[in-house]
């Protein structure tokens, strides 16, 4: 026999409200110490990716800069090299880039080869010293020759000598991977200071930048292989900074939306409860 309607009212009172009381449980609202750093966590994020954003901008306006700057100096008329009197003053903002025209003797017996990647593959930068009229000395980077003609690069040749190029200043071995090692001869970055040194110049009397030399024919008789390429300086720049802003200023409106959503449904929660 089965049971009347008002046997079956108690079950299902109480089934509805043990279904109240398990929706309830479900939405409590987090503590207040929880909220709160959620709160102080969504926070940092914003700001952190905000500055992150601000930096690309600020980057960006950098490059912008330097681009517009390198591609005004590699086109003008070359001009002296910066004087020993005025080596004191240089950076790569007031110098790196220019074009400039110097004449002297080189020093083939004090070439040095540093390592290098180009658009020609693996090999070496042919770094000689050039002695000018004034007694001072810069190195010149007469271009670049492949690692299979390392042992058999030309010589620049013992007569006077003009070179016409762009001015870089020099690049002190920093690399993470990769340091110069002057007592192997083992060179990975074009450091002035520390060539001279290890060849022997009076460092007082070389010139703190080098000149990397427009592209030149090889003379008659030399292997074209083993002459030096010159004119492979990098005055292209990429600059994909305004799209780094706008990831970074995305990612901190994703993280405000979803602060955003959370607080909404803690007061939803909390307007539930009461």
């Amino acid at each position: 026999m089965t049971g009347s309607t008002d046997d079956r009212a108690p079950v299902e009172n109480a089934r509805t409200a043990n279904a109240t009381k398990g929706a309830l449980e479900s939405r409590r609202p987090l503590s207040p110490v929880w909220l709160t750093a959620l709160a102080l966590l969504a926070a940092a994020a914003i700001a952190g990716l905000v500055s992150l954003g601000n930096w690309q901008v600020e980057r960006r306006a950098w490059k912008l800069g330097l681009i517009a700057q390198v591609a005004e100096r590699v086109h003008a008329a070359p001009v002296a090299p910066p004087a020993p009197a005025q080596w004191a003053g240089l950076t790569k903002a007031n110098a790196e880039y220019r074009r400039v025209r110097a004449s002297g003797t080189f020093l083939d017996e004090r070439q040095t080869l540093v390592q290098a990647v180009t658009e020609q593959g693996g090999g070496y930068w042919v770094m000689t010293p050039l002695r000018l009229a004034d007694g001072s000395t810069v190195l010149v980077n007469r271009g670049f020759v492949a690692e299979p003609y390392r042992a058999r690069v030309a010589p620049a040749g013992s007569g006077p000598s003009e070179v016409v190029g762009l001015l870089r200043m020099s690049e002190p071995g920093t690399g993470l991977l990769r340091h110069n090692d002057a007592a192997r001869d083992q060179w990975f970055s074009r450091d002035v200071a520390a060539i001279a040194a290890r060849r022997g110049l009076a460092t007082d009397r070389v010139a703190p930048y080098f000149i990397d030399a427009a592209a030149v024919p090889p003379p008659a008789g030399a292997d074209p292989k083993a002459w030096p390429v010159g004119g492979l300086t990098v005055t292209t720049f990429t600059n994909n900074h305004l799209g780094y802003a706008l990831t970074w200023y995305g990612l901190a409106l994703m993280v405000a939306a979803a602060a955003a959503y959370v607080g909404r449904e803690e007061y939803r929660k909390r307007r539930a409860r009461r």
